[in-house]
């Protein structure tokens, strides 16, 4: 197993154990897609920011040159599992595809998580930011 799975696994059994609460100072849900190839359930812990009901992640990957895994797997089965705090819940991801929106939202998150400032700096591509609507 690769470190960065050994880490995001350790996230998650942090998050689960203490209710949704993990040590550091980002906002952390926890997103499961559906697999775009293999169909199996995906887990990962992701840094999240609000925009009214909505819950906005960014498809970051700390500024590599190439998008998540994840990101890929939730535009192939947009229907998603969020775990926020103790609740957790089905969503619909979604895209953000207009540039004036899509730059509000990751300006917005970025201020409160200014890392996300740099992880754009590093990279030539656009950073997808995604919007979760809670289904029903």
């Amino acid at each position: 197993m690769s470190a960065p799975t050994n880490y995001n696994q350790a996230v998650i059994e942090q998050f689960r154990a203490n209710g949704g609460k993990v040590q550091g100072p980002n906002h952390l849900l926890l997103l499961t897609t559906t697999g775009a190839k293999s169909g199996q359930p995906r887990t990962m812990p992701l840094a999240y920011s609000t925009d009214g009901d909505r819950l906005v992640i960014l498809a970051s990957k700390g500024g590599a040159p190439t998008n998540p895994d994840w990101y890929y797997n939730l535009l192939a089965n947009p229907v998603v599992t969020v775990e926020l705090g103790t609740e957790t819940f089905q969503a619909r991801a979604t895209a953000v595809t207009d540039a004036q929106e899509r730059e509000r939202l990751y300006a917005q998150h970025a201020k409160l998580m200014p890392g996300f400032a740099e992880y754009q700096q590093k990279t030539t591509r656009e950073i997808p930011v995604i919007l979760l609507e809670r289904i029903g």
